[in-house]
């Protein structure tokens, strides 16, 4: 599938593409260094936006903000302390970005992959508050700000596990199930992903808002993101055995952030998934993709955003 720019069919997209972002606000959550949020940020603050990056712990970031500046000196960043799996957390963190002012895009990048069964302190499983209930609270309170660019995007980084999922997760998100199935639990909260962002769009349209929400996958990239999820950590015994396999036949983590950094610069309609054009979308130049059938149903998409609703207390649009 062609790349549908503003030269729809003539050239593939590629990192030289990325339009000069300065004056722009870019926040992006999940940058530890090496991963998909790291690079993500890196190239847009080499386009001169000024970036805010966003994770768990301000000893991470100001480890990530040094590796952007050992190759962009003149880099301008903010940092925002932030777990996407504490409401509480989540609503910190938006009242103190309100200092930041206009946001022009928001990627919704950070995540947890596979992990055992625990509940947060909200009383939801792992993932899906990591994955999505954090995400679509820090969407929402951060709508006025992303409405003040007057031409804002938002995206929501989603995976091609996404297809596993057979059902979608709106059932009482405080009740642990009978049984917990971690891969099927991480399937379920990257559909949720799309859910979220085809609904936040089409919401957005009717509203007649300023914003348009798009998703984007990274294929198969070589992050710590798997080992993180089984053991908790990305070194040390079976963890590194596992971090290392995982590198030696995937794509990198530079790469993975490909397809986000054309969602969120690219001048693509709302609604757009962006994947890897490689076979099985495993890697490749980035294209706009498709996602499945049951990412796509409506009756889906409203019956989570109305259960988000009430589980985050947050309302919009």
């Amino acid at each position: 599938m062609t790349d549908p720019g503003s030269d729809a069919g003539t050239q593939a997209w590629s990192l030289d593409r990325i339009p000069d972002q300065t004056g722009r606000t870019i926040l992006v959550t999940g940058t530890t260094v090496g991963g998909l949020g790291h690079h993500t940020a890196l190239e847009l603050a080499r386009r001169g936006a000024r970036v805010v990056l966003a994770g768990r712990t301000a000893a991470r970031l100001a480890e990530t903000a040094a590796s952007i500046r050992a190759e962009v000196p003149a880099a301008e960043l903010e940092q925002l302390v932030v777990d996407l799996s504490d409401l509480g957390s989540v609503r910190r963190a938006a009242a103190e970005a309100a200092a930041y002012g206009a946001l022009d895009v928001l990627v919704n990048n950070a995540g947890v992959m596979g992990t055992p069964h625990q509940r947060t302190a909200d009383g939801l499983e792992l993932q899906l508050a990591t994955n999505h209930f954090g995400p679509f609270l820090l969407t929402g309170l951060l709508l006025p700000q992303l409405l003040d660019s007057g031409d804002a995007t938002v995206v929501t980084v989603s995976s091609i596990y996404h297809r596993m999922a057979r059902s979608a997760p709106v059932g009482d998100p405080t009740v642990p199930p009978r049984r917990y199935r971690r891969w099927v639990a991480y399937a379920e909260s990257k559909l949720a992903n799309l859910l979220f962002t085809y609904e936040l769009d089409r919401r957005a349209r009717e509203a007649g808002l300023p914003v348009k929400a798009l998703a984007a996958h990274p294929g198969f990239a070589g992050t710590h993101l798997a080992a993180n999820g089984q053991y908790g950590r990305s070194s040390g015994g079976v963890a590194s055995i596992l971090d290392a396999a995982i590198k030696a036949v995937s794509q990198s983590a530079a790469a993975g952030a490909w397809p986000t950094l054309m969602a969120a610069t690219a001048d693509l309609p709302g609604a757009t998934c962006v994947g890897p054009g490689g076979l099985g979308e495993l890697g490749g130049t980035p294209q706009v993709t498709t996602s499945t059938r049951l990412s796509r149903d409506a009756v889906a998409q409203r019956a989570l955003w109305e259960l988000s609703e009430r589980t985050t207390g947050v309302t919009c649009p």
